[in-house]
């Protein structure tokens, strides 16, 4: 297996070069996989051994992580984080590639995330090919653009704004870069149809963080998935192939985000990414049980659509080429070489695929298991981490595997090498490490293979996409509406403007349209008739200081075509919820009569209902579901800060069990805890919680008030207090909690948790206010 780089090239790419000048822009590994989002790096002469503090040791630089660096224009950057038995911070870290010195770092605190065991950072950053600018998803879903020196750019909360789920091994991934958008892949519970829990993406303009569009491809999941997106052209149209955390491999247009196909591989979440084989195949592994077996893990190759389908397809068994069921890999992802598929498994085993046959032609077994880490090939070998803290590099051949070195880290590696320029870089908990021949950069400016980033935006989809498209647009018909943003939040008193763009039959911008006529919109479908109070003035949406908080869709019509888009009043200070309003007209799960929750807060249509208690109406947590015993539902926005935040809550039970009902203040949780007979203040419970002795009585209603100060220092006080709703309202707070970096905003929501769903919280009288 001696051929060149650039007959690998014509594998994965089914015979379309991607090499193209850099134009201005920047090359490198730009992302977790590489350039060819295959873990292959470019020709050039990596290391065959690394002993830590030996000769070709560089350098380490103190800071923890499970993810992959990634290097553009002689910088590198990496996600990960520091402390990991008080206030934990992530960071984004960026240094010179070549002598690991800082050149600036941006630090972010972790909030209301279930993260345990030290979690962190297991995801990457990925820089724009075209700006040099940076994108990274954090692990409580804060998306985060910088440029190359570090301004930031923008940042957008998935958490708060889209009702991104949290999960306790801190799954993040990456994010993906692609012509104007940098696409982002997490499970949201939202609101209205897109309220129950889903695997979903959302795509960003790259340069303002402006929702472009999301797209629900799967099905209804079981896992969280940070598999990333692989691009590709299909019939004309910029698409994407990824997998899910409802076990699908699933295939998205890359402009519009239309789901065009999908495969149901596993039983689980797809992690590892795919690999495209070129022509009509397709690479995908997974480690949960397989769809039509007991057993567990399947490595398959897919024929795909090689033409752009007209509806959503849904792929068979009649889409294998083949599959191989030695494979059981949870996110570790194939790597691609010519035409052999190499892949760490979870025993701890290097395996060798013919990607022709799907025939196993080797295998070596390298240590005890295998957890996240995927290997990384460059000049004729393979760089390997293990879980454990083993790493190998290894020379494969055609008939097995010669270990050329191995390293006992003694720390857990969770990511893959990023091999660029003659060196090797290894994210572990102890440290990043680089390592490779000593002296200048070899070739960072990378000769005739740097400035060919597989990601590189495609023609007409680079700066000038961001207006008219150029060239010969104004001749390309329009055939659709696309409107940005197609969701939106805005408080009362608040405006949003949006642009209308008109789309060709390929999905690419032809034109801004003028003279768009907006008007209010209800789905014919729709179980909630629901209307936005706010009102358009052009292409500005504007909702009264007065404005009810609200939910609802517009319709925009242009030029023969019409597309629609939805959004949120959402509540600020001054917001008052009694919920008398609302009229009681279905069953619940119990027979009682309710309502439906507000609609604006997200996730909380299937977790709420209002209900008759005491004598007045309340909002009630459901309880026909155990997957839904623990519930935390936004309903103002993430810029929100200095509010005084306040409800009435109550839960069922007894002395021997009751649950736990509270508030969410500026990214602190404030909760009375039935069961531990506390009030407790956290911000991720194994890193940030506080508590006093607090009797709570079942059956009983008590009044919860929280305020969060920020000193001009970053530090800060959370506090809060609680009292029989019949006694008076004390004078001091019952709890204070001093915070080293306190988050400086955040949107506020209502929490609750029932143990595997038997006692009920209640919430009443909730209201938001001043100090």
């Amino acid at each position: 297996m001696n051929c060149s780089f650039a007959l690998v090239c014509i594998v994965v790419c089914g015979g379309a070069s991607i090499w193209s000048s850099a134009e201005g822009g920047v090359s490198g590994w730009l992302n977790w996989r590489g350039p060819l989002q295959t873990g292959a790096a470019p020709a050039g002469d990596y290391p065959d051994d690394w002993e830590r503090d030996g000769g070709n040791h560089l350098w380490t630089y103190p800071v923890k992580g499970g993810g992959t660096p990634v290097i553009a224009g002689g910088r590198l950057y990496a996600f990960g984080y520091h402390d990991e038995t008080s206030e934990v911070r992530e960071t984004l870290l960026c240094l010179d590639a070549v002598t690991g010195k800082k050149l600036w770092e941006h630090r972010f605190s972790d909030f209301i995330s279930d993260i345990i065991y030290n979690r962190y950072g297991i995801g990457s950053p990925v820089v724009d090919p075209e700006t040099g600018n940076v994108y990274l998803q954090a692990s409580n879903g804060r998306c985060l653009a910088f440029t190359g020196d570090g301004r930031q750019l923008w940042e957008r909360s998935l958490m708060e704004e889209f009702g991104r789920l949290t999960f306790p091994n801190g799954r993040t991934g990456s994010p993906s870069v692609d012509g104007r958008l940098v696409i982002f892949h997490c499970v949201t519970a939202n609101w209205g149809r897109n309220g129950p829990a889903r695997d979903r993406f959302y795509a960003f303009d790259k340069r303002s963080g402006e929702l472009v569009w999301y797209s629900t491809p799967g099905i209804r999941p079981v896992d969280s998935s940070f598999s990333m997106g692989v691009f590709d052209e299909l019939g004309g149209h910029r698409v994407f192939y990824a997998g899910t955390g409802c076990g699908n491999v699933v295939c998205v247009d890359a402009r519009t985000g239309r789901p065009l196909w999908r495969f149901h591989l596993s039983q689980g979440g797809v992690n590892a990414q795919v690999v495209r084989l070129g022509g009509d195949r397709l690479i995908a592994v997974h480690g949960k049980e397989n769809i039509d077996a007991t057993t567990k893990g399947r490595l398959v190759c897919l024929r795909i659509p090689t033409s752009y389908p007209e509806e959503q397809l849904v792929l068979g068994k009649e889409a294998e080429v083949w599959r191989n069921e030695e494979h059981l890999s949870f996110t570790s992802s194939p790597v691609l070489v010519e035409d052999r598929i190499y892949t760490t498994i979870a025993t701890g085993e290097l395996l060798c695929t013919d990607a022709e046959s799907g025939r196993t032609l080797w295998r070596k077994k390298l240590a005890p298991d295998q957890l996240h880490a995927s290997p990384a090939y460059g000049d004729g070998k393979l760089y390997a981490p293990f879980a454990h803290g083993s790493f190998f590099i290894v020379k494969p051949g055609d008939d097995g595997a010669e270990v050329l070195h191995k390293s006992e880290l003694d720390t857990p590696c969770l990511g893959a090498p990023a091999l660029w320029d003659g060196r090797c870089y290894l994210m572990t908990r102890d440290g990043l490490h680089c390592f490779g021949a000593k002296g200048e950069a070899g070739a960072e400016t990378g000769g005739e293979n740097s400035a060919m980033p597989w990601n590189r935006p495609q023609r007409g989809e680079g700066r000038a996409a961001f207006g008219a498209a150029p060239g010969s647009a104004s001749a390309r018909e329009v055939t659709s509406l696309q409107i940005v943003p197609p969701e939106f939040a805005i408080s009362p008193g608040g405006s949003k403007s949006f642009a209308v763009w008109g789309l060709d039959a390929h999905g690419r911008r032809v034109r801004q349209m003028e003279d768009v006529r907006w008007e209010k919109f209800i789905p014919p479908a729709a179980k909630v008739r629901s209307e936005v109070d706010a009102t358009f003035q052009g292409d500005t949406l504007t909702a009264g200081k007065d404005a009810k908080i609200s939910a609802g869709a517009f319709r925009a019509s242009a030029g023969g075509h019409s597309a629609t888009m939805r959004g949120r009043v959402v509540a600020n200070l001054g917001y008052r919820e009694d919920f008398e309003g609302f009229q009681l007209r279905h069953r619940n799960e119990a027979g009682e009569e309710a309502a439906f929750p507000p609609l604006p807060w997200l996730g909380a249509r299937v977790k709420w209902h209002v209900l008759e208690r005491d004598g007045s109406k309340v909002i009630a947590n459901r309880l026909d579901n155990i997957l839904f015993q623990r519930t935390m539902n936004f309903f103002g926005d993430p810029s929100m800060r200095d509010y005084v935040a306040e409800a009435d809550v109550m839960t069922d039970g007894n002395r021997r069990i009751m649950s736990t009902v509270g508030l969410v203040n500026q990214r602190y949780l404030v909760t009375l805890v039935g069961n531990a007979q506390l009030l407790e203040v956290s911000s991720n419970h194994e890193r940030l919680k506080e508590s006093v002795k607090f009797r709570i009585k079942p059956r009983t209603w008590y009044t919860v008030k929280t305020h969060v100060e920020r000193n001009a220092d970053g530090s800060g006080t959370v506090r809060a207090k609680a009292w029989p709703r019949d006694a008076g309202e004390p004078a001091d707070w019952t709890i204070e909690v001093p915070v080293a970096h306190a988050h400086a905003h955040g949107a506020p929501a209502v929490f609750a948790f029932s143990p595997q769903a038997q006692k009920r919280v209640y919430l009443d009288n909730l209201k938001l206010s001043s100090p």
